[in-house]
This record gives structure tokens, sequence and C-alpha cells, in this order.
């Protein structure tokens, strides 16, 4: 008998609605999302070593992510209680102070809603044979769309800084109507978008320079501020 696996996810769907217990207590995860962005990203167990490490990590940058708007959830296959007792390890060992929920979901319905169980490495399950969730990231704006989708095995850490910026890249696009190139960081230039037409990108962009026809690149105009 085939399991029935629920249709995949893609860029552009919309983020499946459940009900979870966390650490902060019940939510529902479209009314958590409300009007802001939202990074979802799961581990596979509690009191694991680069799971430990990962979730320090993400509590140290949480006010980087809260100054863009965007609020942090965790997930791990196991039950509020042991959260709660691993989080005094990720603090300690990070010298973190971890305020962002974590899910428990130790029976997998939402790591099944989002397709974050591991179906590769064999050795990744629980004392019952079942499989634990792997590193997975869902990067979703306020409409409820996931914009990013991120998926790495479970011996191998996130990078932080890469989620932020992944972040920063879509909420410039969405701001300014335009892309951005390989390894930019905020201050760099962007691309215009192609939507954008040359007229419209005087317009626009005042700097910005035809490398090719296909290939413009500006930097961003400058914020306007108010006189106070």
């Amino acid at each position: 008998m085939v399991d029935k696996r629920p249709e995949p996810l893609r860029l552009g769907s919309i983020a499946p609605n459940f009900d979870a217990e966390t650490t902060k207590g019940p939510i529902n995860f479209h009314d958590f999302i409300g009007n802001n962005w939202v990074v979802l990203f799961s581990h596979p167990e509690d009191f694991t070593p680069v799971c430990t490490t990962e979730l320090g990590a993400f509590a140290k940058l949480e006010p980087e992510f809260t100054r863009r708007g965007v609020k942090l959830i965790g997930l791990s296959a196991n039950t509020i209680d042991s959260h709660g007792q691993w989080i005094k390890d990720i603090d300690e060992i990070s010298g973190s102070n971890l305020q962002f929920p974590i899910i428990g979901d130790k029976q997998r319905q939402v790591a099944l809603a989002y397709d974050m169980l591991d179906h590769q490495d064999a050795t990744n399950v629980d004392s019952k044979g079942i499989a634990f969730t792997i590193r997975s990231v869902f990067v979703i704006d306020p409409k409820k769309t996931i914009r990013t989708i991120l998926s790495y095995p479970a011996s191998t850490g996130r990078n932080t800084a890469e989620v932020l910026r992944i972040v920063d890249s879509l909420q410039t696009g969405d701001k300014h109507r335009v892309t951005t190139p390989i390894n930019w960081v905020p201050g760099d230039d962007v691309i215009v978008h192609p939507s954008v037409n040359n007229d419209l990108a005087k317009d626009l962009f005042p700097d910005f320079k035809i490398i090719k026809p296909y290939l413009r690149v500006t930097p961003l105009p400058k914020e306007k501020t108010s006189a106070a």
C-alpha cells in the first residue's frame, strides 16, 4: 500500500494552515503570520548537536529579523516539554535568549503537510523507526505565500546569515521592482526587473546602466526622509 502524500509545495503555494502546540502556547499558523513575514524552519530532534547550534544562532539574530518585520518559528519532532528543557541548553551553550516559539511535532503532522520528512537517510529515525524531519526552511510573506524553500540534510547546519539575506532580497525586490545578482547584500547594486522598460527605468533609477539589453544594473535610490 502506497502512502498518500500531500501535493508538493512550490514557490507561490499558499503555506498550509495548521493548529499546533508551541513553547509559547497554542497557535493557528495563519493567525500567527498575520501581516508579517515568517521564517518557519525545522529540526530533526531535540538535544542534538547541530540543531542546538542552529537555534542558538537564530535566537541571536532574531532582532535583525524583527527589524525587517519577520517572525521566526521553529519546529522539532519532539514534545513541548522536551523543547522547554532543550532551550535551557541552547541559551547556555550559545549565549542566546531564545524567545521565538518552537512547534512540538512529535506526530509529524506539520512535517507531513510541509514535506519535511527525511526520505534519504535511513538512520534519521526515532526509536519507533519514524523518519525525523530534515532541516527545511520556508520564507513566507504576509499574503501567506511561500517565497523560498530550502532543504538541508540532517548532517548539515544552515547559514542564518543566508536566510536573512534572502529576506532582504525578497523585500527589496518587492519594494523596488528589481532583482538581486549573485552574492548580493544590502548596499550593492541591483538588477532592473525585466518588466521595467528603459523609459520607466530612467524615471525609477536615474543612475541605471545598460550592460546588455537583458542586464541593467542600478544602485537603489536613497530613501527620502521627512524633515523633522
